[in-house]
């Protein structure tokens, strides 16, 4: 029998002024967790892999501020704004030994958080479809906004059934996502979801990492999440069968059975 973990959502003001919204799944009661961190698909894209976690971990998935409705202020406008608003948020938690889970952008805002961590509150990074390093020619980043929902259904899932049929969203739901969409072009930039010059400081990464790729990822392409995974200096690098730019939705097994193997052959060895 599944038990499920009792789930919340609230608002939680930081020092500099910015007020999040999170979800918790499960409850924090020895100070470690998984902080997850969603891409442009907005925070539902976690909520069933946050569920499975928290069987083991208390998890906790903000939403980034405008996704979603939530405010954003003028000065949170990068990648790098909601890394250390994150940190910042570990403190207020007081969360210690925390794994990092970033999907697409929210991958580029973990590595982000590992370059930063000068309080040493992150244990490891799990990276899926991850983006943030400049991809080498002739691998691209696809753009959502440039492919329309269609298309980008087409490229992001492996699976049909996954894939989003415009037809059947409501006028809300499509004014949501266009406004998400519009959001993740104010953090993601322009290069598009990637910094020059990230690849070169990700050598100061010094926790263990773990890079998912989905072979048939057709947003982030798999050599991308590879050359990704050699840029840090104790990284992992697992493809993910039959699944595109969200393998822990399309397949939730294998992607806990490698973060499982992960954590027991480099972030806690013979259970350390």
């Amino acid at each position: 029998m599944t038990v499920t973990a009792p789930t919340t959502t609230r608002t939680i003001d930081l020092r500099n002024g910015l007020t999040l919204t999170v979800q918790e799944f499960g409850e924090n009661t020895d100070g470690t967790g998984v902080l997850m961190l969603h891409g442009g698909a907005g925070p539902r894209s976690m909520a069933g892999f946050a569920a499975g976690m928290s069987q083991h971990a208390y998890v906790v998935v903000p939403t980034h501020p405008g996704f979603d409705g939530t405010p954003r202020p003028d000065w949170a406008d990068t990648v790098a704004d909601l890394a250390t608003a994150y940190l910042d948020l570990l403190d207020a938690l007081g969360l210690h030994g925390v794994m990092v889970a970033g999907s697409s952008v929210g991958g580029w805002i973990a590595a982000e958080m590992g370059l930063r961590d000068n309080r040493g509150a992150i244990s490891a990074l799990v990276l899926l479809g991850s983006t943030g390093i400049t991809p080498e020619p002739p691998l691209e980043i696809a753009n959502p906004a440039d492919l329309g929902p269609v298309r980008t259904g087409e490229l992001a899932f492996h699976k049909p059934e996954f894939r989003l049929d415009p037809a059947a969203l409501s006028d809300q739901q499509k004014a949501v996502m266009g406004a998400n969409q519009r959001t993740l072009g104010v953090y993601a930039g322009d290069p598009f979801c990637h910094d020059p010059k990230l690849r070169g400081r990700l050598h100061r990464v010094t926790v263990p990492v773990l890079v998912l790729a989905g072979e048939q990822d057709g947003i982030v392409p798999l050599a991308y999440g590879r050359a990704l995974a050699d840029s840090f200096p104790r990284a992992t690098f697992q493809p993910v069968p039959e699944a595109g730019h969200f393998p822990h939705l399309e397949q939730p097994g294998a992607v806990f059975g490698a973060i499982g193997d992960f954590v027991a052959t480099e972030v806690k060895p013979e259970g350390s």
